[in-house]
This record gives C-alpha cells, structure tokens and sequence, in this order.
C-alpha cells in the first residue's frame, strides 16, 4: 500500500519484552500509550539435571527478531506506517546469565535462568569463606544475600565448570552479560561493533554492583574472582545505546532499557515514594518505591535500584519480594502433570470447585525466595484426602501464588512501617479472574488490575521515548493519559482469611530442610541410605519387625530372645 494511505498516528515507540517464559514485541503510540500491535513467541526451557534450568541464548535472539518483523507486519496489514516508530526499549528477565564470544558472537555455554539451583554448592563454597557463613555479609553494598539466584554466582559456576569459557576469558574473547546486554549487544551490530552494555536496575542483581555508587564493585569482584573486563558498561535506564543494524526497523535507536520488574514499576507509574505493584509472572514480584535513597530490608526483601530515566537524572531505589514459582506452578500442571492442556484451563478447572478442601500446595521447586531464602525447601502438596481432585489441586495452586505474595506484603508493610492500602498488579497471570479475586480475599485489601496489563512492555517504552535525543514520551504526570483500572474487593470475612494463612505457613515449614546440595557417602564414594538417620532408623526398626513376626509366627521365642 502506498506509504500516502497508511495511517499517521504520531510518533510510536516499540518494546521489547523477552522473558521467561516468552518474548514480545510490543508498539505504543507514544501520546497515548495505547498498545497498537504486538507478536509473541514462546521460549523453550531445558532442564538438563535435577534443578537445573538452561535456555539457548540463539533461541532468544532469534525471537526478537522474529517478534520484531511480524509486529511490523502486522502494523503494515493495518496501514500503520512503521517509519514512525522513533526508539526501542528493552525489558528482560533478569540474573540470567549469558556468555559469549565476541570474535564469533557465538553463545559459549546455555544461558543459566535465574531460578536455576545448581549452583548451591558454590554458594556453600563461598560462605565457608565469610566468618559466621553470614549470606547477608555484602548486603551493605548489594541489597542482596548471597544466593543461586543472582548473576555472580551463576557466572563463578561457569568458569569452575565450562573449559571453554575459561579458555575464553583466559584469550580475553568472553563477554558476560544478562540477558539485556546479550540484546542490545547483537542488535547494535554484535561481533561487528556492537554495544556491550546493560543498565543499573540489570546490574544491580548481579551481586557485583554498588548500589550506592551504581559502579561494578572491585572488592565483588575479586570476591567472586571475576575479571571485571567481562562486564557490560553499566548505563542509565534510558539513553541511547546504540541503533539497530538490521531488519524492518534498521537505524531506529535502543534508548530504554529495565530490567523487567522494574520495567513494570515504571509502567505502573509508582514514581511516589511507597507506592508499589506486584507482577504475576514466571515468578511474583513485589516492588516498592523507596525513593532516592536505598532502604535495607530486616525482613528479607531485597534492595534493588528501581530505574534512573537519564543519565543526569538520580536513581530511584525499591524493596523487593520475589517468589520464585507463580505462573510457572501452572505451567508444570500443564507440561508436567498434564492435568490441563492449556494455562487457561486451569482458572475454569478452580472456579468449578470454589475451594481447594484443605489441600495445599507450595511450589518451592527451586527452594523459597523472599522472605525466607532457603534452598533446602522443595514443593510439597498436603492435606490430601480420596475427595481431593484435580480441581481441588487447580485450586490449590492459585491459592499458593496468593499467600505468597501475602508473606511478602507482609514483611514489605514491617520494613516501610505504612501497611498498603491496595495492591496494584500486572503480568500475564492477571487475566485469570479466579486469582485476582482470591488475591483480594487472601490480603484482605483491594487489588487493582490496569485494563492494560502490558505494563512491563509499557515501561520500557516509556524509557526509550522519553531518552535524550529522541524525546517523544513525556514522564511528567500530568502528560499522562489516565488509566482505566478493573477492581477486585475481598469477599471473605477476615477470620477465615487468617485461618486459611496459618494453614499455608504450616505448610511451608513442612516444605523446609528438604534438599541438601551434596548426598552422603559411605566412605568409598557411594551413597548409603544409613548416611540418613530418618531413613536408616526406618531400615533397622523394619528389619526387627521382620525378624519379630518370623519369630512369632515360628513359635520360637522360648529359644532366642531379640532385644525389642
């Protein structure tokens, strides 16, 4: 069609949005924020071990590009003229962990994603060198505990492990990143002379970065022993990074980039000093904004840099809870247990039964995050009777995600001393009414969905059209275009709320002490079930039992007497 008959909408700011789970390209009019077209591709997990979660770094950028072009297709079909579309931004899972070769551009191991867990034993490893095994000794600096979720430890675990990295660092070829600067690095022209580069909300979980100084942090890095000429230049969170090199949309600038949770808090708008919003994701996120100045946490949240919307421009920190498994738990009901075929179906199989009947689920398939960190705990499903079924389990599983994010608000509303009035949410699980409902009823406040849930592609658009040099987004509040929000009130009486809470916290201290990072041995390498005590005790108690019936039934204890 000719470029004279498509539609002239003002200028338009795409966004790409590549998480967990899947990754989109999103294009916003940048004067109304009103979301014009979008494609998304859904991207593979591998799960090589026990624990271990990998995905192909190939893969994810193969989606951004594919996202790219049939989001631009799509716009042409609606005569929408793509030239119009003035900047980029990017938001990412975050800690993922992705290295590569800058001669070949070629990834030199899997990405390790975030809620990954093999690298327990490291983390063991490097608490026997702190005085007291203190996980929180760096959280001064980082806002952050020592754990397998962060990037540092994700990093030490590959060059203990791939030769091919250590060969590659040692030949000064590797490049480090999170997933953002794997995107922006092969977009802005990869081995080619692309941009390697990641911003301070990215950095800032990594556990090599001051929070305080946004600088990568010398003493970290020796800590962990990583080269600091790995590490991306650490950028505010809109600027212009580079322009793209290839495909429909060459020339256009990356000028936003946020990690996703704090794409999604800008998308929400939380700019205020303790307003906050919670994603319902691959994992939950809870965060909160503390203003300009970091607030450590006695509850165990995290500290997190929340955004800096230019270079010149202060940073802006936030408390975090995060969970691990929220609509990852109904993914596994699907690809797992096959209980439902699709994600969707699993709010209908819920709402059928209205109750879980006592069953409870915790999903703590990588260990629980906030407030705990304990990586011992595994997913356990209890208070199961012959009446409970799937639907009870559906049930089960919306329910967990709820009183997670309950433990975390609660030790958010301890550490800020104001108790939220209302919980603002975003993400995919969002579409799931069942949920937001019982989210309501279990924090016994209101919850508050935008009508449009796309707010972590939101953010990081805003970022890109608002960077210096492209300017077409304004971030002042009164430019904003009010939103429309859909409002859930609780519906049960506190009481049955709290019972139902402290059953799902006797259920989680049940899930605690689970898994140990290493089996025992019996001396010569092999693994003996009496290096359990629990299961050994069983073993011996069950062999007297044996010898005791033969016994009995034999008639002979006139001639042998066990000590029983």
């Amino acid at each position: 069609m000719a470029a004279s008959n498509r539609l002239v909408l003002g200028p338009l700011v795409g966004a790409i949005d590549q998480g967990t789970s899947s990754t989109r390209f999103l294009v916003f009019n940048a004067k109304t924020a009103e979301l014009l077209s979008h494609h998304q591709v859904e991207i593979k997990q591998k799960f090589p071990k026990e624990g271990w979660v990998e995905q192909d770094p190939k893969e994810i950028l193969q989606s951004v590009y594919e996202c790219v072009e049939k989001t631009c297709e799509k716009l042409n079909q609606l005569t929408i003229d793509i030239t119009n579309i003035k900047a980029i931004g990017v938001s990412n899972q975050r800690e993922t962990t992705v290295v590569w070769d800058r001669t070949t551009g070629e990834p030199l191991y899997n990405a390790i994603v975030w809620l990954d867990l093999r690298t327990q034993s490291t983390v063991e490893r490097l608490l026997k060198r702190i005085p007291g095994k203190n996980k929180n000794i760096f959280k001064s600096r980082t806002g952050l505990p020592i754990s397998t979720y962060f990037s540092a430890v994700k990093m030490r675990w590959l060059l203990d492990n791939v030769e091919e990295i250590r060969q590659a660092v040692a030949e000064g070829r590797a490049m480090f990143g999170t997933v953002d600067s794997w995107i922006i690095w092969s977009l802005t022209g990869g081995k080619n002379g692309g941009v390697h580069c990641t911003d301070v909300t990215n950095a800032s979980r990594t556990m090599l970065f001051n929070i305080y100084t946004l600088e990568w942090d010398a003493e970290l890095c020796q800590f962990f022993d990583i080269p600091m000429d790995l590490l991306p230049k650490v950028r505010s969170s809109s600027e212009i990074y580079g322009l793209m090199k290839s495909g429909a949309l060459t020339g256009v600038p990356i000028s936003g980039c946020l990690g996703d949770q704090s794409a999604a808090l800008v998308g929400q708008m939380c700019f205020q000093d303790g307003q906050a919003k919670n994603t319902y994701g691959t994992g939950c996120f809870l965060l909160c904004n503390t203003g300009s100045k970091p607030v450590m946490s006695e509850h165990g949240l995290l500290t997190t840099v929340g955004y800096k919307l230019g270079r010149d421009q202060p940073a802006c920190y936030a408390l975090e809870g995060s969970v691990a498994i929220a609509g990852a738990v109904v993914r596994w009901l699907r690809d797992n247990l096959g209980i439902v075929k699709s994600t969707e179906e699993v709010e209908k199989l819920a709402a059928e039964v209205g109750t879980s009947y006592g069953c409870y689920f915790v999903p703590a398939f990588s260990g629980l995050y906030a407030p705990y960190w304990e990586p011992s705990a595994r997913g356990i499903i209890c208070g199961l009777t012959q009446f409970t079924n799937r639907n009870h389990i559906a049930f089960a599983a919306l329910e967990a995600v709820c009183f997670q994010t309950r433990e975390i608000l609660d030790a958010m509303n301890k550490d800020c001393g104001i108790p939220l009035s209302q919980l603002q949410v975003d993400g995919g699980m969002t579409n799931n009414k069942i949920l937001m409902q019982l989210q309501a009823d279990i924090l016994c406040i209101p919850v508050v969905k935008p009508s449009m849930p796309e707010t972590t592609a939101l953010g990081a658009a805003m970022a890109a059209g608002a960077a210096e040099g492209v300017g077409v987004w304004s971030l002042n509040p009164g430019d904003m275009t009010a939103v429309t929000c859909e409002r859930f009130e609780p519906q049960i009486n506190p009481e049955e709320s709290e019972f139902r809470y402290a059953r799902w916290k006797k259920a989680v201290m049940k899930s605690m002490g689970w898994e140990t990072s290493e089996p025992s041995s019996n001396g010569n390498g092999d693994w003996s079930i009496f290096s359990s005590l629990p299961l050994g005790l069983y073993i011996v108690g069950n062999s007297y039992s044996i010898v005791y019936s033969f016994l009995l039934v034999n008639g002979c204890f006139g001639i042998l007497r066990l000590p029983l």
